[in-house]
């Protein structure tokens, strides 16, 4: 049985917790303990991990936990839209990472459960841990899990707690709302271990009526990786290091799975990939890394730090094409989806060719096909996953390259003929369904001054950091 104590009264905010006005947007923010024993899986006999996803596995033994969970919720019950996105926290940086700063989950009534699954956001990791039993020892010293093979049935004890058949007495964390829909959400190593729980646990414990991952690398997590993490600060930023086993997305799932991934992705993607069908949608967005400035320098803002020129000379020639507009939409769709019947609109994948298969490109280095953002159809710079030369983020920044002014007015005869055609292709990916109207003003907005920059021989990107704008 999995006991919630809370909300804590502990001065301060939760862990993790971004530098947003919550309250302006008629948010609640309250943090939550749970405890209980969890179960660790392990293939049925006779069984095995296999590519098609189609994973049987059993429960292998049991330990006990102690974590925490922080629900985001809508204060006005009139203003919930009935669904709860519960996200698998992001431990890969050391410590637990969560995205809950979205203007379309702030503005659309969503509910969001950031859930600490993992070891590595409890403890720490490596040399100078900066887990949560470090970050607070008095908010958080009582906490404790005994390694990630335990994280798959924390995850849904979490869930459990926080869905439609709850139990409400003596603790209800979602303090009454009517659950429609529960969504578990993760990106990258987080994207990973949603991969194997949709395989694995899913078809156990049946909590969750839709994925949303983002940025998944093509492949599930081992059962059984103990305390192995990516971890960038030992292992390196190297594709090899990831802890992963490649394989499809099971297809025999009643849940819903959408997936959303940059260049970076379609690279490891490629070989597993898999059709759309009435319960799986799978989008590739072009000139886009797992990595961007605006998304690193979002993050920095929003978690209470400052965009110091040392930040941004660290930040030097990564991409500068950012997914989040992509994110946001699928949020929606995939809500629509779960709403309606109707699944996200189908988009053409990024275009390989060659053996072993590589991204085609024309000829300014731009990938063919997929999912083609403004920035893309009407460049000022060359963006894509080819890592830039010496970046501290490896493949995973990509690059951005600026086209030179010359040849950027020869094929821009004039500022209103770039801005023009930059409408009418944001407006294009906003009919496709890919990027939302709020996305598309703001990129519209921006268009003129990137133009300005880049034809004076700056940077084509402006950093937007701001939650609502």
């Amino acid at each position: 049985m999995t006991i919630v104590s809370g909300p804590l009264t502990a001065e301060g905010a939760p862990f993790g917790h971004p530098d947003v006005d919550f309250a302006g947007f008629g948010y609640r923010v309250e943090e939550y303990l749970f405890e209980g024993e969890a179960s660790r899986y392990r293939p049925r006999q006779g069984a095995a991990l296999n590519a098609d996803g189609r994973w049987e596995v059993e429960p292998a033994g049991t330990a006990p936990y102690r974590s925490r969970f922080v629900v985001y919720r809508p204060i006005d019950s009139a203003v919930f839209n009935g669904v709860v996105l519960v996200s698998w926290n992001n431990v890969t940086a050391g410590f637990d990472s969560y995205t809950v700063d979205s203007p379309e989950i702030l503005e659309s009534g969503y509910a969001y459960v950031a859930v600490s699954a993992q070891r590595a956001g409890v403890h720490g990791m490596g040399d100078h841990p900066m887990g949560l039993l470090q970050a607070d020892p008095i908010r958080y010293g009582n906490l404790f899990i005994e390694s990630d093979d335990y994280s798959f049935d924390i995850f849904s004890q979490a869930a459990r707690a926080v869905g439609n058949g709850r139990l409400r007495s003596p603790v209800d964390p979602l303090s009454g709302l009517e659950v429609k829909h529960l969504v578990a959400f993760g990106g990258s190593q987080s994207a990973t271990r949603l991969g194997a729980y949709i395989n694995a646990v899913q078809p156990l414990d049946r909590l969750f009526d839709a994925f949303l991952l983002y940025l998944y690398f093509g492949g599930g997590s081992p059962l059984d990786v103990g305390e192995k993490v990516f971890d960038p600060q030992r292992g390196g930023l190297d594709r090899s290091s990831l802890p992963m086993i490649p394989c499809r997305i099971r297809d025999d799932s009643d849940a819903l799975v959408m997936i959303v991934n940059s260049e970076v992705e379609a690279i490891s993607c490629h070989a597993v990939r898999q059709p759309d069908t009435n319960h799986f949608r799978y989008w590739e967005v072009a000139g886009t890394a797992h990595v961007s400035l605006q998304s690193t320098l979002t993050r920095a803002t929003a978690m209470g730090g400052e965009v110091t020129a040392a930040l941004l000379d660290g930040l030097r020639g990564i991409n500068e094409v950012p997914l989040n507009p992509v994110l946001e939409a699928a949020y929606r769709r995939t809500t629509e989806w779960l709403q309606t019947g109707a699944p996200p609109p189908p988009q053409p994948l990024i275009q390989f060719a060659g053996n072993p298969p590589e991204i085609g490109r024309d000829e300014q280095g731009i990938a063919r096909g997929g999912i083609r953002l403004p920035q893309v159809e009407a460049p000022l710079a060359t963006n894509s996953a080819v890592p830039a030369p010496g970046s501290p983020f490896g493949f995973l920044g990509g690059s951005s390259v600026p086209i030179p002014p010359e040849v950027l007015r020869h094929r821009y005869a004039s500022a209103a003929e770039y801005l023009a055609l930059f409408e009418q292709v944001t407006r294009a990916a906003e009919k496709a369904g890919v990027i939302l109207a709020r996305d598309a003003e703001g990129l519209v907005g921006d268009a003129r001054a990137a133009y300005e920059q880049a034809i004076e021989g700056g940077s084509s990107a402006i950093p937007r950091i701001a939650v609502g704008k």
